[in-house]
């Protein structure tokens, strides 16, 4: 949203280039190593869907549903409804396994009382509120000069990258869990939970390019408002 407006600040745009970097690596990563492993079934034929059941069941983990999602690589859990939902439920494949594990993470952490997960659910109301409204304020605040106004804009962007700050160590624990109950269960091999990490890696990298993409253009906020 911040590359439509590169008039605005100058010079200071090319800092966003390492983020940019990142994220089109961390796409391109999570996609070919996702496709790469979306063919190569476990040993164990179990179904992703039957995999997170057991690792929830193990946990003593109760009422969590499991749904298909609607799209491609759109697995998620949901700790309002308590719902997991898999792109690929009845796929016995090391990337759908694997991705099934790293979501039972999350239910996990809910059920636990994880405070980075509860604490980025609280925040996602604000954070939505704010990438919405922040760089809007923020331009016309410059337009202006009016500094209220650019105040609140970068207020209201900080709060959206405290989110993208705060999902780092809630991804990372998920997968964390993952691998730990994968290799407890049995339900990969050895060699299959290699796999499972190059999978849960990638896509951890599209998480890590999305906090640097926020950063960076908060401190791109703060220098056009020096000047």
């Amino acid at each position: 949203m911040l590359l439509g407006l590169p008039f605005f600040l100058g010079p200071s745009i090319w800092i966003l280039l390492p983020a940019i970097a990142l994220a089109i690596y961390a796409q391109w990563r999570v996609r070919s190593t996702y496709r790469r492993y979306a063919t190569v079934e476990t040993a164990g034929r179990v179904a992703a869907s039957g995999a997170a059941r057991q690792i929830l069941d193990a946990e003593a983990v109760s009422g969590v549903s499991i749904e298909e999602a609607r799209r491609t690589l759109g697995d998620h859990y949901d700790p309002r409804r308590k719902v997991l939902r898999l792109s690929a439920p009845e796929s016995t494949s090391i990337a759908a396994v694997g991705v099934a594990a790293h979501e039972a993470g999350h239910a996990i952490q809910h059920a636990r009382g994880f405070a980075p997960l509860a604490l980025r659910s609280a925040a996602v109301p604000i954070a939505s509120f704010g990438s919405q409204l922040a760089f809007p304020l923020f331009f016309i605040g410059l337009i202006t000069r009016f500094e209220p106004l650019i105040t609140v804009g970068i207020l209201l962007f900080s709060a959206a990258v405290f989110f993208t700050l705060i999902t780092l160590p809630v991804e990372f624990d998920a997968s964390r869990r993952a691998v730990a109950s994968l290799r407890t269960s049995g339900l990969v091999t050895t060699e299959e939970l290699g796999a499972v990490k190059e999978v849960l890696f990638a896509a951890a990298l599209t998480y890590v390019a999305a906090a640097a993409m926020a950063a960076l253009q908060l401190v791109m906020m703060l220098m056009a408002r020096r000047r």
